[in-house]
């Protein structure tokens, strides 16, 4: 098998689709030997803010000399991102050994894991190869049920900023999704957490409470924004000063106010993590596709935003970076998305809409898209291919104009890759 083929495997298992429940994976990692047993964890439940959130304490421990693992979805340009080791993504022939290694073990179940499962075992079997210090772990959906829930209680448990997402799954209240996700918050753990309303921080204390854990709100007052342009940002947190940012927007702040959290919460459990470790982290960290500038001459701006908290948050850049520029959007969305509350907020801003379809089996026609975008009152055209809809994009904005592509994280890679061309 080489890692063509093991991807193929992977993609080609869907035997399940998405169904929540511990033991399927359970069961494959007791036939693997219990990989997640001999590692520690940090793990990141949330609705947004989880990658970066991720990415931004892996970053931080490699700066403190811990080999670190890094877990996330879904990735932008190959599938490798998806499990990394202090920054480098699993090389194609460990990728096809493990795989190899897991196949009949998976095959042999008489309950089948799903693609999330097999490949949450899969990166536990990498992990415990390369012998980590802490693995910095994503939750896939959810948390309670997620498959990454199989481990033991995890040093750090973080909550990010909580929204409605996946709400046939997970509830359709803030609180009822925060109880779900909550579930990650084990005895042992200390739990850091986004700042939420009251009502939602209820049932963290509550969960805190029950199972003896200790919890760690990231305090978003100490917060102080020094400068920011779309070279990134500068700010204070507590006592540190002027700590340099790169990812972009008012809401990577508090995510990093959850990470600085996320340190402290770890130095408790006897890590030790320099001020300094921390300060070449953060400015180091690397997180592709969240408000992103791609390209000059235009400028070409990436965002995988697409529940209405990210848009928020995008329509909140768009006014603190871009200011009166003439904007053209690039888009494309799953069909099974909510997508109408994409582009309510955003349409105010843009001179013209261009749409291309996701390369997604379960991605809205570009066509279906340009009709749904014309009752805004703005220009748009619908382009067969993404390399189409980049080339049109920027040339509608001309060199003092904007475009902005975002929607499905799914045609972030092939966009990115277009623009820069």
């Amino acid at each position: 098998m080489n890692a063509t083929e093991a991807i193929a495997y992977i993609h080609s298992v869907c035997w399940k689709g998405s169904i929540p429940g511990l033991g399927r994976t359970q069961t494959l990692l007791e036939k693997m030997g219990n990989p997640e047993k001999k590692l520690k964890f940090v793990h990141i439940a949330g609705t947004n803010g989880k990658g970066s959130t991720a990415a931004m304490t892996a970053s931080i421990l490699r700066k403190a000399g811990y080999r670190t693992g890094l877990y996330t979805s879904p990735y932008i340009y190959r599938f490798h991102e998806r499990m990394q080791v202090d920054g480098q993504c699993i090389s194609d022939e460990e990728l096809a050994e493990i795989t190899e290694f897991v196949k009949p073990l998976a095959e042999a179940m008489e309950d089948h894991p799903t693609e999330f499962e097999l490949v949450t075992c899969i990166a536990m079997e990498y992990f415990k190869r390369h012998h980590c210090d802490v693995v910095s772990l994503e939750v896939g959906m959810g948390g309670e049920l997620d498959s990454t829930n199989v481990i033991l209680p995890p040093l750090v448990a973080v909550l990010t900023n909580i929204g409605l997402d996946h709400t046939e799954f997970l509830g359709d209240t803030l609180e009822k999704i925060c109880e779900t996700k909550s579930k990650i918050i084990k005895t042992g753990s200390i739990a850091v957490t986004y700042r939420e309303k009251p009502s939602v921080e209820a049932v963290i204390e509550a969960r805190c409470r029950e199972v003896g854990a200790k919890w760690m709100p990231a305090d978003f007052d100490s917060l102080h924004l020094v400068s920011a342009s779309l070279e990134g940002q500068v700010f204070d947190w507590g006592d540190y000063r002027e700590i340099h940012l790169p990812l972009l927007g008012r809401h990577q702040l508090y995510n990093a106010a959850v990470v600085l959290t996320i340190v402290q919460a770890l130095r408790e459990k006897g890590l030790h993590i320099s001020d300094e470790a921390v300060r070449q982290g953060i400015a180091s960290v690397s997180w592709p596709g969240r408000f992103e500038l791609v390209a000059r001459n235009p400028l070409f701006i990436v965002d995988g935003g697409h529940n209405p908290q990210c848009i928020e948050a995008l329509v909140n850049n768009v006014r603190d970076y871009l200011g009166d520029k003439r904007l053209t959007v690039l888009t494309g969305v799953l069909a099974d998305k909510d997508y109408a509350d994409m582009y309510e907020d955003m349409a105010q801003y843009v001179t013209q809409f261009v749409t291309v379809t996701p390369p997604n089996p379960r991605a809205l026609s570009a066509q279906a898209l340009s009709e749904y975008l014309q009752r805004f009152g703005k220009p748009v055209t619908a382009c067969e291919t993404v390399a189409q809809g980049v080339a049109l994009a920027k040339q509608l904005a001309g060199p003092d104009g904007v475009v902005l592509a975002y929607g499905s994280l799914y045609m972030v890679g092939d966009i990115e890759d277009a623009a820069r061309a």
